[in-house]
């Protein structure tokens, strides 16, 4: 299997030049714990290189990582529940609307990663809802789908799809190395 190669630039909190560069940018986004740091490592085939952590709200930061030296990947923050505090929690808020709203910075795609198991939850379509009003080419990651009992996998991603409305959804498990080709032809597309 071909994983993108991949290295960590920097951790961002605010305008910065590296942001700056003619690389596109494709911003990670989901829950706190939805297995975004995952999912990176399992496209670019690198235990380590994201941070995983079982605290939600552990990253506070945008990590930047170069793909394929020629694409930015952007890990935000985790939004919804976090084991931190109130101002920890509101500043992520501001981070992420910031680098995503405000920043004036334009991502080629936004990853948008949900639990396939649980579905999109209300923080999630309030996410998607945001993205849409502004026009954002989104992506939907189903991350986790390994979880879903087997009689139950088809109905699970049509309410997901119904859910989401017309962008694409893929289903992926980053333990088990679904959806990773299907992923990263979408990222290089």
């Amino acid at each position: 299997m071909n994983h993108l190669s991949a290295k960590f630039i920097k951790g961002v909190v605010g305008p910065d030049s590296i942001l700056d560069s003619n690389y596109p940018q494709i911003a990670f986004i989901g829950r706190s714990n939805v297995g975004k740091s995952s999912t990176i490592n399992s496209l670019v085939g690198e235990i380590g290189l994201a941070k995983t952590s079982a605290t939600p709200g552990r990253t506070q930061q945008i990590n930047i990582f170069l793909l394929n030296d020629s694409i930015y990947l952007a890990d935000l923050p985790g939004y919804g529940f976090a084991k931190a505090s109130k101002a920890d929690q509101s500043w992520i808020f501001k981070l992420i609307n910031w680098y995503l709203f405000n920043s004036g910075y334009q991502q080629k795609k936004i990853v948008m990663i949900i639990d396939a198991k649980i579905g999109p939850t209300r923080d999630d379509l309030d996410m998607l809802e945001a993205l849409e009003n502004q026009q954002k080419n989104i992506l939907v990651v189903a991350n986790k789908v390994d979880k879903i009992k087997k009689a139950d996998y088809q109905k699970q991603l049509a309410k997901i799809q119904e859910m989401i409305g017309l962008h694409v959804v893929i289903p992926y498990s980053a333990e088990k190395g679904i959806g990773v080709a299907t992923l990263t032809k979408a990222i290089l597309e």
